[in-house]
């Protein structure tokens, strides 16, 4: 038994070693959990496959959080000062203000920002879902900026105002939904399987604090430069507006995230420090290594690139 135990890790590990099998494998795992399913009389088979899946993914957040563990050391323990570094990030994170989003809003053609969207599109993990994970069991403000927050992505109870609805109206007005998973990079599926792991899994419930919460911090200039983007090649308003509202609507998520989510938790508890600040810095760099690749496939150098722009 040992042995094949043994030899089933070490399987494993081999997977895990080719990126783009392992992302495609856990998205599938992603696919198992959230997805409304009925009752099979294979369950037994199904969850000892999960099970496995589920190794294989700690096993990926274990080493990204790794990678990152020793600047979040860095991150203060007093909770404004914490807040301060939160903030900070907008600015120093890993990925921000890569060229690739001046390029997406004064150079790209049609063709290359369809291809950037359906990336992003296809990485979509579902912000509304993952807050909603988030939130089991958080202390009292927390949980109730969390659920306002959630209220806001669900439209406040009008369908038309839902975020995820206005994201698949912009995929299917560009035809760049259903798109089949051999044509988006892994790199867009670490980034979604990056967030619904520490979502998901209750042992990395603060670090999804993090996660999210870096989103609503870094998302409006990004949202801004595809907007512009996207008013550029003429197309419609109902088409771009899920990024017009991100563009500002973020603004004040990520202040009330701020106030009502991490100065409370690291004021209560100053060793939350560590794992928030882990889980906003995973986001982040799972967000560069995209931009990386994304610039790399649309054939964007950085460097002409920002001679262009001096």
């Amino acid at each position: 038994m040992e042995a094949t135990m043994r030899c089933d890790a070490a399987a494993d590990a081999r997977r895990d070693e080719d990126p783009v099998g392992l992302h495609r494998d856990l998205m599938r795992l992603a696919h198992a959990r959230l997805a409304p399913a009925m009752p099979t009389d294979d369950w037994r088979e199904r969850l000892q496959g999960e099970t496995a899946l589920a190794l294989r993914e700690g096993r990926f957040l274990e080493v990204e959080r790794a990678r990152v563990a020793a600047v979040a050391r860095n991150a203060p323990r007093e909770p404004h000062a914490f807040a301060a570094w939160f903030d900070g990030l907008e600015e120093r994170g890993p990925g921000q203000h890569d060229p690739l989003f001046d390029y997406l809003a004064d150079h790209a053609s049609i063709a290359e920002l369809r291809w950037f969207l359906r990336q992003e599109v296809a990485g979509e993990a579902g912000f509304d879902d993952l807050v909603a994970l988030t939130q089991l069991r958080m202390p009292e403000q927390p949980k109730l900026e969390l659920a306002r927050n959630y209220w806001d992505e669900m439209g406040r109870g009008k369908p038309w105002g839902m975020h995820g609805p206005m994201l698949g109206a912009l995929a299917a007005a560009l035809a760049i939904d259903n798109t089949p998973p051999e044509c988006i990079v892994w790199e867009s599926l670490a980034l979604a399987n990056t967030l619904v792991g520490l979502a998901y899994n209750r042992r990395y419930a603060f670090h999804a604090v993090g996660a999210l919460g870096a989103v609503e911090v870094t998302a409006p200039s990004r949202a801004r430069k595809i907007v512009a983007g996207m008013d550029r090649l003429n197309l419609d308003r109902k088409t771009s507006r899920y990024f017009r509202l991100h563009a500002t609507v973020d603004v004040q998520h990520a202040r009330a995230w701020r106030d009502e989510v991490v100065i409370p938790l690291v004021g209560e508890r100053p060793e939350l420090a560590q794992p928030i600040a882990e889980g906003a810095l995973m986001r982040l760099s799972a967000g560069a290594r995209c931009f990386a690749r994304y610039r790399l496939e649309l054939g964007v150098d950085e460097e002409p690139l920002a001679r262009a722009q001096a």
